[in-house]
């Protein structure tokens, strides 16, 4: 049995703990017109106080609601570690939402009061104000643009935290009485799932679930107090809240916000974390931008660069410690020469721990950064499960597989081979949804909902019950299998199978435009505009000779017999894809319903 890493203590008493024990180390380093600001524990946990203090004199209630819609920024973690610290629970919100689904959010969840970024986000809950009955007060971030907005409704971040700061002076011991009455079985955070296929359900996280989290990764990934990293995924998700929240506030490691998400690139290469995590579509990303370097680096380069993969691929998935002589010779020429310019150009050369999660990722692509020297992983989690449930280590990584159970959890395959999970992790259910919790977890098992396979101490998913899908000529098939072969391909950025109960497999195909638009111009191609490059009959050869490369890796039933390219991308306004960038496959086939049935015509 692994001891307990971590005491038995809720996340603002942990706070508290850090501020007492080391007040000047650095917690937190917000970029703000260039320059990285640093906040120490002390700092974070007073801010953290005031900002809670403001909130209970708005009227928040014991155990009530505050919604935060915004960018990661340090004001998020201070209104969420602020809710905490007098007993109020967070509610993330993501900011790419429109303002029917942020209402919808806001008005589940009972939201007393909601901290918004900006003028955007604050008119986005305006538009939709009758639809909220429970929602006191609007607090903005950025004040520009809202000195009209009314004051009885709409106030400042700043203004809140004064607020609060004066209520400390007149009340210094009430958060201390607050803080240490708190019990690990209590609420402290609600995180909405995806809804890729229906309304999204509140998951309800206590400080039980996230002291667990915190411990599983940091055992898992062998993580230390001297780890950063930088937040830029959605705090709103949970993958995002264990590397920002979670595992630093227990362990009493560094976190760096960047001035944005679309300064991540520069933040990265800036900051040079020690431990990076990457939903598949940032790896997709980066990859793509390695190789529009690549096409822009010249002929000679690129062929130096083929060189040095060569030699090093055959090794990619051995661990460092047991590669011969030889291969590490090969590897230590090619990173001095080759590969260390691109982990610097990507921002992941200190990087000693990197993950990719949340979703489904080509083996090829994983296979390509392992062998360029980033020590990548593959983890497993869903937000019923607080973060991380399964994980591959360092020494051990499996290609298309995601290891082994974190530590103090158990798992097995149910019926139909589905994963379940039971121990400290497991979510404490969903919001006002007595239904999907007991649907959820049964005699303390936690059903995911994903199809598994396990063989030799490794679990591979296999992809969600739901979407398996059964030719007519009854075959059962994996889409997301089909899809990751096809993009490893960087030139393809969203692939989604057409099978169920059809003749073969067909699909819908989103070029990356980036990379696409880049080959175009190197091979002279004209081109306007996004649905002007996938209508050029170049640009469709090229997409068949990458999906006749996936196909040649996939058994014959699975392969792509036809496919149709999309002349616009994806988007969430457009009820496509959600917040995180799943595909909602049900939308996408009806609108798209024309075109597919040509595919079989």
């Amino acid at each position: 049995m692994i001891p307990d890493r971590f005491p038995e203590a809720t996340l603002p008493q942990m706070l508290r703990d850090n501020a007492r024990r080391h007040p000047d180390r650095i917690a937190i380093r917000q970029k703000e017109f260039g320059i990285w600001n640093p906040c120490t524990w002390r700092w974070y946990f007073e801010r953290a106080r005031d900002v809670g203090l403001g909130f209970r004199a708005l009227g928040l209630s014991a155990g009530g609601h505050v919604a935060i819609l915004s960018e990661n920024r340090i004001e998020w973690v201070l209104a969420q570690l602020g809710a905490n610290v007098v007993d109020g629970i967070a509610v993330g919100v993501y900011p790419t939402s429109p303002s029917n689904e942020v209402a919808y959010v806001v008005a589940h969840s009972e939201a007393e009061v909601i901290v918004c970024e900006d003028q955007e986000q604050v008119d986005k809950v305006l538009e939709r104000r009758d639809e909220l009955p429970k929602l006191r007060r609007i607090v903005v971030i950025e004040t520009k643009g809202i000195r009209d907005y009314p004051p009885d409704q709409v106030m400042s971040f700043e203004a809140l935290e004064a607020l609060g700061a004066s209520e400390a002076r007149a009340q210094a011991a009430l958060v201390d009485g607050i803080v240490d009455r708190q019990q690990l079985s209590q609420i402290a955070l609600i995180i909405y799932t995806s809804g890729s296929t229906g309304k999204p359900k509140g998951a309800m996280l206590s400080y039980g679930n996230i002291r667990a989290q915190a411990m599983a990764a940091t055992d898992k990934l062998d993580l230390v107090s001297s780890d950063s990293m930088l937040s830029y995924l959605p705090l709103c998700h949970v993958a995002e809240q264990m590397t920002t929240v979670m595992v630093p506030v227990y362990l009493g490691s560094l976190v760096n916000f960047g001035e944005s998400i679309r300064t991540v690139q520069e933040d990265l290469r800036e900051v040079a974390p020690s431990m990076f995590l990457g939903v598949p579509r940032i790896w997709e990303k980066l990859h793509a931008s390695i190789h529009i370097k690549l096409m822009e680096a010249g002929s000679i380069r690129r062929a130096l660069f083929a060189r040095a993969y060569a030699a090093c691929e055959g090794f990619a998935e051995k661990n460092p410690a047991d590669r011969t002589m030889a291969e590490r010779i090969r590897f230590a020429l090619s990173y001095w020469l080759i590969f260390r310019a691109l982990l610097n150009f990507i921002g992941l050369r200190k990087t000693r721990i990197a993950m990719t999660g949340a979703a489904p990722i080509s083996p090829a692509i994983v296979h390509f950064f392992r062998a360029i020297g980033v020590p990548l992983v593959e983890v497993y989690g869903l937000t019923e499960s607080s973060g991380i449930a399964l994980g591959q280590v360092l020494a051990d990584r499996r290609v298309g597989t995601v290891g082994g159970g974190v530590a103090r959890m158990e798992v097995k395959l149910g019926p139909s081979n589905e994963l379940l999970i039971r121990g400290d992790t497991v979510f404490a259910g969903y919001y006002r949804n007595d239904e999907a919790t007991k649907a959820a977890i049964r005699d303390g098992w936690l059903h995911t909902g994903d199809v598994a396979e396990f063989a030799d101490g490794h679990f591979r998913i296999v992809d969600r019950l739901k979407d398996i899908m059964i030719t007519a000529g009854g075959k059962n098939l994996s889409p997301s299998e089909i899809e990751n072969t096809v993009k490893a391909s960087p030139f393809i950025k969203e692939c989604i199978v057409i099978a169920e109960a059809r003749k073969y497999v067909s699909a819908l195909i989103q070029i990356d435009y980036d990379l696409a638009g880049k080959w175009a111009e190197e091979q002279g191609i004209a081109y306007t505009n996004f649905r002007n490059l996938t209508e050029n009959a170049g640009l469709r050869d090229l997409i068949q000779s990458e999906i006749d490369a996936a196909n040649r890796q996939l058994a014959q039933v699975s392969q792509i017999r036809r496919f149709h390219l999309l002349t616009k991308e994806l988007d969430h306004d457009d009820d496509e894809v959600t917040a995180t960038m799943k595909v909602r496959r049900a939308n996408v086939q009806q609108k798209y319903s024309a075109e597919i049935e040509g595919l079989y015509t």
